[in-house]
């Protein structure tokens, strides 16, 4: 019989073989060991389930990165709530749609965020509980919660079925919560091991401590926010392998703070987003050759965005003896693939290792064969979210049967070269579509990023009554320099057909990426439009 995994049986397991002594967050200076966090975990969900709410109600997350975020995930894990996370940049009527929508009983939120609170709170009724984290008050809700009572367990009874949503979108149109039991999205991060290292996955809790136990306990650096999947798993992943999740006490990513943070705590896995966290540590590292120690990192892991071979190149002579490990993935789809990096492997932009589970389908539905040149989207099977909450419509689009067999297909067009491996293009909704042919704004991002000029590069579909669609690139310029339009396109030229080169390049001097690093195209579409002059036109 197959086990079946949860995280509240998992993290009360783990806390019955670490140190008492050894931290498991640190946040600034402040450090909260094992002994306090299993405490404080156990007395947050014993005053919530006393409070009146219920096993299986949702409790949301609204506060940026901090130690209170990691400990109560673990205390609704425990309480057998369901995670919801929010995002912290929404604005009001999308903070209250996804609040609603999530059907919270509970929001966890941040003191520098009362002033959104007080405003819509009143439009929530079914919230029953509104904890906020205060640093500088003792005695605020959240303090009290977790610092009344003995610290005994909750004694809740889990459940593989157990919950976990991951609220994705909303700067491309209504936020939507992914829905994955505990179990299959333990098992399909790995159980205990990983596929693309050839660990294999644990058979039950007894044999996933004892491999814990006998491991190095890793010391895990997650750059972006946890209200974002890759860093919430990053954090997740740290805590429930008995080790360290670090976070960074600023509101701003700070390349020179995360390389102390990497030194003072001898960091092993710093999780990242692409090159808009690559990028400036790499610049740091260079700026200042021997100041920053590096060499405790085993791993940076990245995902959700491109990460170049130049960079990863220039990381790797901070510390030849790291593994980079680009993961392809997304909130509907973990482990579509990955592509590892070391100082004797150089791998190209956008090429990954498709994942065991992983297929290529054409819309159609045919599938898309090793070395035919034909691009299609990617599938991955077996374990999968039971869909989008409260959306059939959305599900039924994006989870599919495809001969028997249920897949995940969130949009993402590739191609599958000879080897197997992958070549990403896109994701299907910001497709451009030029003259008939299909562009995916990506592959051009990366060829403009190749010019040691561009620090950064997106690129859009303008409406052109010519061309459909008007390749456009809005580029963030390297630190003292400016851009020459038509030498950039001419650059550009010695990486991408013809009719993938852009048709204008415009400047920006901050291209506005969030914290995690994804790109909000529709206020960059909105600057090209008004640098363009189209708002006029209309």
């Amino acid at each position: 019989m197959t086990y079946a995994w949860s995280y509240g049986d998992i993290i009360e397991g783990v806390e019955t073989i670490v140190q008492p002594d050894q931290p498991v967050l640190i946040h600034g200076e402040r450090q909260v060991n094992w002994d306090a966090f299993t405490r404080r975990t156990n007395n947050l969900a014993r005053n919530l389930l006393a409070s009146g709410v219920a096993q299986g109600d949702k409790i949301a997350f609204y506060m940026r990165n901090c130690s209170e975020y990691s400990e109560s995930i673990f205390a609704g894990f425990k309480a057998g709530l369901v995670h919801v996370n929010v995002n912290y940049r929404y604005i009001d009527h999308e903070l209250v749609y996804l609040i609603d929508n999530s059907d919270a009983s509970v929001v966890v939120y941040g003191a520098d965020f009362q002033h959104q609170v007080d405003e819509i709170r009143g439009q929530l009724p079914k919230v029953k509980q509104w904890l906020v984290v205060d640093d500088s008050n003792p005695d605020s809700a959240y303090e009290d919660m977790a610092e009344r009572g003995d610290g005994s367990s909750p004694y809740v009874t889990h459940s593989p079925d157990d919950l976990l949503f991951l609220y994705t979108g909303g700067t491309t149109g209504i936020p939507k919560g992914v829905m994955w039991s505990h179990d299959d999205l333990f098992r399909v991060v790995g159980a205990g091991g990983n596929r693309w290292l050839d660990i294999p996955p644990c058979a039950d809790l007894d044999e996933y401590l004892e491999r814990i136990g006998n491991n190095p306990k890793p010391v895990n650096l997650p750059l972006p926010p946890l209200m974002h999947g890759t860093g919430l798993l990053a954090a997740i992943g740290a805590i429930v392998a008995g080790g360290t999740c670090v976070t960074l006490p600023t509101k701003q990513f700070e390349p020179e703070l995360a390389l102390e943070n990497i030194s003072r705590h001898k960091v092993t896995i710093a999780t990242i987003v692409g090159d808009s966290f690559a990028r400036p540590m790499l610049e740091a590292l260079d700026a200042k050759p021997g100041e920053h120690d590096i060499s405790s990192l085993d791993i940076i892991a990245s995902s959700g965005a491109m990460w170049t071979k130049e960079v990863k190149k220039g990381l790797l002579k901070h510390n030849e003896n790291m593994l980079l490990i680009d993961g392809f993935s997304s909130s509907e789809a973990i482990g579509l693939g990955a592509s590892l990096m070391t100082k004797d492997e150089t791998i190209e932009v956008a090429s990954f290792k498709l994942g065991e589970n992983c297929k290529v389908f054409t819309e159609d539905g045919a599938e898309v064969l090793p070395g035919s040149g034909q691009s299609g989207m990617i599938a991955v099977k077996g374990f999968l979210p039971i869909g989008y909450y409260k959306d059939q419509e959305k599900t039924d689009d994006t989870f599919k049967v495809i001969n028997g067999v249920r897949y995940s297909i969130p949009g993402d067009w590739v191609q599958v070269e000879d080897d197997g491996t992958l070549t990403l293009l896109g994701r299907d909704s910001n497709c451009i579509n030029t003259a008939g042919e299909k562009v995916f704004p990506e592959e051009v991002e990366e060829a403009l990023k190749h010019h040691d000029k561009v620090d950064d590069a997106l690129v859009i579909g303008i409406k052109d009554d010519q061309w459909g669609q008007s390749i456009t690139a809005i580029v963030q310029p390297a630190t003292g320099y400016e851009i020459d339009e038509l030498g950039l396109r001419e650059f550009s030229r010695q990486h991408l057909a013809p009719y993938k080169v852009p048709k204008r390049i415009l400047v920006k001097d901050d291209l506005g990426r969030a914290p995690n690093g994804k790109a909000d195209y529709a206020s960059i579409t909105a600057f090209a439009e008004a640098e363009l002059g189209i708002q006029e036109q209309n």
